[in-house]
């Protein structure tokens, strides 16, 4: 069934079960910008290939907002937990994706509990960590590592949000909040200054980066070269991928995504 229409068993394929109703997958997939829309469409179908590999594992979907991702792999895994900061997504998941055999929702503190540490084979954590202040990407990080499995994956995807992809994604977010396209009308201001100095960035450029009530960043001033340096740090990064473009090198593309392996050992 595709996934404008209705589906209620407890099996999905890659078009997901019940994805028509999450915010994100409207605001995204659903965009009235055949732009966004596309960048998006793609993002998934990256996702989908990276995990493909690991069918059959238990997966962790770490920061799954509205359980898109999640629903759309239900077919390659037979056990699967998603999990977000937030508890209006957790219980709409519920609500949508409940009776999915397979599935299982939490809030990201219950991954707290003994029974979660190193119980699973691969993890992904899709447009979140570019959200979080400091101690709240050090928390993430750390749970992640604890959560995998020694050797595990970690499939980490961020915006690009330097170089010649941030002017295009500036044009176009400026493009749309004068159409009053969804909620790009509220999109961050960047002077003249701050974006030359992004537009150039290396793993080392910083700019302020504004913080919302939530305790949330924006995409405003992050930078996917200082977290790669990071997640080098911590374990083991396999692979370098870009999205909706694989040969840009991150030139021409929304999304770079990481393919980690988590240590054999604690560091």
């Amino acid at each position: 069934m595709s996934a404008n229409g209705t589906n209620t068993s407890d099996s999905a394929g890659a078009t997901g079960i019940g994805t028509e109703g999450g915010r994100f997958y409207k605001k995204q997939q659903l965009s009235p910008s055949r732009v966004v829309a596309f960048s998006h469409r793609s993002r998934f179908g990256m996702a989908r290939r990276l995990v493909t590999p690991h069918a059959g594992k238990r997966l962790l979907d770490y920061g799954c907002g509205d359980g898109t991702f999640i629903s759309e792999s239900a077919d390659l895994f037979p056990d699967a937990v998603g999990a977000d900061i937030s508890s209006v997504q957790i219980d709409d998941c519920v609500r949508r994706l409940g009776n999915v055999a397979s599935l299982r929702f939490v809030h990201t503190s219950e991954l707290a509990a003994p029974e979660f540490s190193g119980q699973f084979d691969i993890a992904t954590c899709m447009e979140t960590l570019e959200h979080c202040p400091e101690p709240e990407l050090r928390e993430a990080l750390g749970a992640l590592l604890r959560l995998v499995s020694p050797g595990g994956t970690i499939v980490i995807s961020v915006p690009i949000e330097i170089g010649p992809t941030l002017l295009a994604k500036h044009a176009i977010r400026r493009a749309l909040g004068w159409r009053g396209v969804g909620d790009y009308r509220y999109t961050e201001a960047y002077t003249g200054r701050e974006l030359l100095k992004m537009t150039f960035a290396n793993a080392e450029t910083e700019i302020e980066r504004p913080l919302y009530e939530s305790n949330e960043h924006p995409h405003k001033g992050f930078n996917w070269r200082a977290l790669e340096r990071r997640l080098r740090s911590l374990m083991d990064v396999r692979h370098v991928h870009f999205s909706p473009f694989p040969w840009s090198a991150g030139w021409v593309s929304s999304q770079v995504w990481f393919v980690c392996q988590t240590p054999l050992s604690a560091r």
